[in-house]
């Protein structure tokens, strides 16, 4: 059996169109569940999800117009498309050509799944804890600079006494680039 599911956005996708086109692709009008706009409501709290998931059987095909229409987030619509896959519940996608009982269709959700995973924000806020902690100790990430602190501040009164920077760069025994390169930096610290 085919069921419809239609959820609105604010602005963007009315539930009208929705209904017509899944009316349209075959699904009973008595069988099309909806949930209105509604930000406040957790994916888990959407009255017409959870009634369609209530009615469907092992079997079945849940039809919306685009898989974005599952939920508001990637996480959503993977969460919605994991349940129906885990109760061998099909899921077709009008816009987007996806049919879960195609194995093409199939192996693109699973593709779609794998990469909602690796989008979880857990991992780069670990990832960058490390690294905000050297920067804390003070210890640099990176090549060591070639000019320690006080050939630095050497260059920059060589400069501001009007020496150029090829006499600079020569004097200290680095490339020109080298000193270009530190004494923006160093601008861009201050």
């Amino acid at each position: 059996m085919s069921l419809g599911y239609a959820r609105e956005t604010p602005g963007a996708h009315a539930l009208g169109p929705q209904i017509d086109a899944l009316t349209e692709a075959g699904v009973d009008p008595g069988r099309i569940y909806t949930d209105a706009a509604d930000r406040a409501q957790p994916a888990d709290r959407r009255a017409g999800m959870n009634a369609l998931l209530d009615y469907a059987r092992a079997g079945d095909t849940t039809v919306v117009v685009g898989i974005d229409r599952l939920g508001r987030n990637i996480r959503e619509v993977m969460a919605i498309s994991r349940e129906l896959a885990k109760r061998r519940i099909g899921l077709r996608s009008l816009r987007e050509g996806i049919d879960t009982d195609d194995p093409t269709g199939a192996m693109v959700v699973g593709v779609l799944a794998s990469l909602a995973e690796l989008d979880d924000p857990s991992p780069a806020l670990t990832s960058a804890r490390p690294l905000t902690t050297r920067r804390r100790s003070e210890s640099t990430v990176g090549r060591p600079r070639v000019l320690d602190d006080e050939q630095v501040l050497r260059a920059e009164q060589m400069r501001a006494a009007g020496e150029s920077v090829p006499r600079i760069a020569q004097a200290l025994g680095v490339s020109r680039a080298t000193l270009y390169r530190t004494l923006a930096e160093r601008r861009t610290v201050r």
